[in-house]
């Protein structure tokens, strides 16, 4: 089994988010977008618009984790926006 490191930007420091992707791009296999609606969880995160700003930034893939509460709506806008893997969580 290989083991893939991916980092989530949910803790980068925002004002700097594309120049951290473009930091941990070098250590990473993926860079992880935890995406919350502040519907299914209690938490409102990034959407695709900042995903689409940041993903030129880095050389490695993004997987989005859809905590959301209609994922169904959401799957096309953030494959737009870059991400090559998207999470549903049930």
């Amino acid at each position: 089994m290989s083991v893939q490191i991916s980092p989530s930007i949910l803790s980068s420091d925002f004002g700097q988010l594309a120049a951290e992707c473009e930091r941990v791009a070098g250590a990473a296999d993926w860079l992880h977008v935890d995406v919350m609606d502040n519907h299914f969880v209690p938490n409102l995160t990034m959407g695709p618009v900042v995903i689409a700003a940041v993903r030129p930034h880095s050389t490695v893939g993004f997987e989005a984790h859809l905590m959301v509460v209609d994922p169904d709506e959401l799957l096309g806008r953030y494959v737009d926006a870059g991400c090559e893997l998207v999470i549903v969580h049930a």
